[in-house]
């Protein structure tokens, strides 16, 4: 395997670990109804951001087609995490806050309420503005390649 799939692989290893942390206090107070959503903000976050800033050492750093069909797939990313994020909205605000993690009485306290929101609210705003930013970043990469001969 090369070194660059490799590191990939490390990459979505971290990311999924991060992801069973963050997650780890919800999980453990019951089912929660908003677990994929979250994972999927979670994920984007992380992957979008690491693609931003590490994108020299990823497998898209030579592939300019694909960094043009990531470019195209920006909105509807953009689309899916806003919908994402008012849909948990919409959900607390019609309904209460002991409904979201089936065994309820863990939501009773403040704290863990406080935190699905807060971690709920971060990754998915986190998750758009890096949205906003990597097809910037995948235009800048296209242009250093082309013009530069280098990333």
């Amino acid at each position: 395997m090369s070194k660059t799939l490799l590191t990939e692989l490390f990459w979505w290893i971290v990311t999924a670990c991060v992801t069973l942390v963050i997650l780890f206090p919800i999980i453990s107070a019951g089912q929660y109804r908003f677990l994929w959503s979250n994972v999927f903000l979670i994920v984007a976050f992380l992957t979008l951001t690491r693609y931003i800033f590490l994108l020299p050492q990823t497998f898209l750093s030579k592939i300019e087609w694909l960094k043009g069909a990531m470019i195209l797939f920006a909105p509807i990313l953009i689309f899916l995490l806003v919908q994402e994020i008012n849909r948990f909205q919409t959900y607390l605000d019609e309904s209460e806050w002991n409904n979201v993690v089936s065994g309820g009485a863990a939501l009773t306290s403040k704290g863990l309420s406080k935190y699905i929101y807060t971690e709920m609210l971060f990754f998915g705003v986190a998750g758009v503005i890096a949205c906003l930013a990597f097809p910037i970043r995948m235009l800048i990469s296209i242009w250093r390649v082309r013009n530069l001969g280098r990333e």
